[in-house]
């Protein structure tokens, strides 16, 4: 495993959106599968001090899902979205809202790109529906979520 990859999250300066570049040592079939399948999602997704549970997962065009993370003092975060694209091995479109903020959904679409020897670049463009909005998903911890959360995917990989 390259413990050396580095997840870039960078605001755009001209819309509400954030953008998420990762480069994984795996194929662009095993990233997809560990981003549809809910028993690899809940391995991974978020940041090491959180457990997460799922109350619904339907990763296909049209479905939906719900879940939630918990910490070790018991402080439940619960997310939801729908499905809007499922591409196998190329692309997901989907929203996700903290439910607290349900009001306050971002669209976000995901590519997966295959590099050579076999691995792959995941691409991610969460737009929201404004700056305020995105501000505050990055003042969230939304970095420590998704930094520690591909380091963990980085563990199931290799698994």
């Amino acid at each position: 495993m390259n413990t050396t990859l580095a997840t870039t999250i960078e605001p755009d300066p001209t819309v509400p959106a954030i953008r998420i570049t990762r480069e994984f040592d795996a194929s662009v079939s095993a990233v997809f599968r560990a981003h549809v399948d809910p028993g690899l999602v809940v391995q991974w997704l978020g940041p090491r001090r959180l457990t997460m549970t799922v109350q619904r997962w339907d990763a296909q065009t049209g479905g939906g899902y719900a879940y939630t993370h918990v910490g070790e003092d018991g402080t439940e975060h619960h997310f939801l979205g729908s499905f809007h694209e499922i591409r196998p091995d190329e692309r997901i479109v989907q929203t996700f809202a903290y439910v607290p903020f349900a009001d306050q959904v971002a669209l976000e679409t995901m590519t997966f790109t295959e590099l050579p020897g076999g691995r792959c670049r995941l691409e991610g463009f969460s737009l929201c529906g404004s700056f305020e909005g995105r501000d505050a998903m990055l003042a969230s911890g939304m970095e420590e979520g998704v930094v520690q959360g591909y380091e963990r995917l980085d563990e199931l990989l290799s698994s």
